[in-house]
C-alpha cells in the first residue's frame, strides 16, 4: 500500500515508521522544513526508545520519506492519514480541530480519486463527519472515504504497541475503506492482532473512554494513597492487593504525584466538554481532572512539610522532570507545577533528568541541571525523586545521602522505602501512601 502520513509529531512518526517497516510505502509529510531536513538526514526529533534505527532502516530500504510537498506525496496514495496536534482550545477546554480541518482541506485539493482520508490524531466525537463535509467542500469532484483510527501508543513503549498491539480500532462507513484498512493492517491481522471494525463515532469515543478511564484508575489510586497516609495503611500493600482481582487488574494503580503527558489531561478535558456540548455533564471525567491537579499541589505540601514547613534557603535536587520515564516530553508533568512552587518558596533547585533538558530548560526556568543524581545531591538539603527511570531505581542511597548537607527524601514514586532510606542515612523520608519518618 502507499501511505501519506500528515504529521511527523509523536503520533505521526511513530506510524508512519511503523508502517513503512509492515512493507507499505510511506511519505510523511510536515510544513516544517527543519524538521523534514533533520528527518532526511536520519536524525530522531523526539526520544523515543528504537525509533531512530527502524527509522534508518526503513529509509535506506526505500519505504520510507520526508517531505514538505504534500501535493507531491499524495501522488497516487491508497489512504492519508492526518496525525496532526489537536491541542486544548483555549477557555473552553474542548480539542482544538483547526489543524485537522485544514489539512482535510489540503488533501481535498491533491488527493486522488479512491483515497480513503484517515484521522489518526484524537478527535472529538463527530470529527470525521466533519472532515468529510470539509472535504467534498473543498473539492466536489473527488470520489473518498473517511475512516477513524485512532492511536494507542504509550510513550517510551509505542513501537512495542504499534507492532503488538492490544487492539487496533478502526472506524469506516464504507466497504471499500473497510479492506483498504484492512490491507494496511494485514500483517496484524495475520498474527490475530485484536481489530475492531466499528462506525465512525464509536471509534472516536472508544479513544476518550479508555483514557478517561485509565486516568480514573490512577487518579483513584491517588485519593486512596491520601487515605494510607491518614489511617496508617499502606497504598503498595492496598495496590497489590487490589491487583490481583482480575476484573481490576493491577496496571495504572500506581500512586504518584499524578498524571500527566500529551494524552491524559488532554483527552479526559475534551470528554468532559463533549458531555457538556451534549446536555450530559461527565461527574467521573470532572472530578478526575479537578483531583488530579490536587494531587500535585498536594505534593508541594507534602515536600513543605518534610522541610520542616519551608524550602526558603534550601538546596533542592530533583531527579526526573519528564511526565514519565523514557520519554523527553514535559506535557503537563507534574514537575510543571511542583518545580516552580519550589523556586517560588525560595529553593535553589537542581535537576536530574536523561531526557528532559531539551524541553526543560524553557520550561523551568530557575535552576540548574546536573549530569546525574549524585552531582544533584551535592551538598543538597533535599531529594525529591519525581519520574522513576530506570537509573534513579537503584541509587546508591548511602552515597547519596553522605553528599547532602541534610540528607532527606520525598520519594514521589514510591520506589524505595522508608527502612531502606533509614538504613543508608537519611533522617527523613516521605512517599505517597505509605508511612514516612522523621520529618522536621
Amino acid at each position: 500500500m502507499k501511505i501519506a502520513m500528515i504529521g511527523t509529531g509523536y503520533v505521526g512518526l511513530v506510524s508512519g515508521v511503523c508502517f513503512s517497516d509492515f512493507g507499505h510505502e510511506v511519505v510523511c509529510v510536515d510544513r516544517d522544513a527543519e524538521k523534514i531536513a533533520r528527518l532526511e538526514r536520519g536524525e530522531v526529533p523526539i526520544y523515543e526508545p528504537g525509533l531512530d534505527r527502524l527509522l534508518e532502516k526503513n529509509a535506506a530500504a526505500g519505504r520510507l520519506r520526508f517531505t514538505g510537498d504534500l501535493a507531491a506525496a499524495l501522488d497516487g496514495v491508497d489512504a492519508v492519514f492526518i496525525a496532526v496536534g489537536t491541542p486544548t482550545r483555549r477557555g473552553d477546554g474542548h480539542a482544538d480541530l483547526s489543524h485537522v480541518m485544514a489539512a482535510a482541506e489540503e488533501i481535498a485539493r491533491a488527493a486522488p480519486d479512491g483515497v480513503v482520508i484517515v484521522t489518526k490524531s484524537t478527535v472529538p466525537v463527530g470529527t470525521n463527519r466533519k472532515v468529510r463535509e470539509v472535504v467534498a467542500a473543498a473539492n466536489p469532484a473527488l470520489d473518498f472515504d473517511v475512516a477513524s483510527n485512532p492511536e494507542f501508543l504509550r510513550e517510551g513503549a509505542a513501537i512495542d504497541d504499534f507492532m503488538r498491539p492490544d487492539r487496533v480500532v478502526v472506524g469506516v462507513e464504507s466497504e471499500r475503506a473497510a479492506e483498504v484498512m484492512a490491507a494496511i493492517y494485514r500483517p496484524l491481522y495475520l498474527r490475530d492482532f485484536p481489530v475492531v471494525t466499528t462506525d465512525l463515532e464509536s471509534a472516536e469515543m472508544i479513544k476518550y473512554a479508555a483514557n478517561a478511564f485509565l486516568a480514573t484508575k490512577i487518579t483513584f489510586i491517588n485519593e486512596i494513597a491520601a487515605l494510607c497516609e491518614r489511617a496508617g495503611a499502606d497504598v503498595k500493600e492496598v495496590s497489590k492487593g487490589m491487583g490481583l482481582d482480575k476484573r481490576i487488574g493491577p496496571t495504572f494503580l500506581h500512586a504518584g504525584p499524578g498524571f500527566g503527558g500529551s494524552c491524559f489531561p488532554k483527552d479526559t478535558r475534551a470528554l468532559a466538554r463533549i458531555g457538556q456540548e451534549h446536555g450530559l455533564p461527565l461527574q467521573i471525567t470532572e472530578a478526575v481532572i479537578k483531583i488530579n491537579d490536587e494531587v500535585k499541589r498536594r505534593m508541594v505540601e507534602k515536600i513543605t512539610e518534610l522541610c520542616g514547613g519551608s524550602v526558603n534557603g534550601l538546596t533542592v535536587a530533583v531527579l526526573g522532570v519528564t511526565f514519565k520515564p523514557e520519554t523527553d516530553d514535559m506535557r503537563e508533568a507534574p514537575s510543571l507545577t511542583i518545580v516552580p512552587a519550589l523556586v517560588g518558596g525560595g529553593a535553589r533547585v537542581r535537576v536530574a533528568d536523561p531526557q528532559g533538558r531539551r524541553e526543560g530548560e524553557a520550561l523551568l526556568p530557575g535552576v540548574a541541571w546536573c549530569d546525574d543524581a549524585y552531582a544533584a545531591a551535592e551538598g543538597a538539603d533535599l531529594l525529591v525523586l519525581l519520574t522513576e527511570w530506570n537509573e534513579f531505581r537503584a541509587l546508591d542511597l548511602a552515597d547519596i545521602a553522605g553528599r547532602m548537607r541534610t540528607p532527606r527524601l520525598a520519594d514521589l514514586r514510591n520506589v524505595y522505602s522508608a527502612e531502606a532510606a533509614q538504613a543508608a542515612g537519611f533522617t527523613a523520608y516521605t512517599a505517597v501512601g505509605r508511612e514516612g519518618v522523621g520529618a522536621d
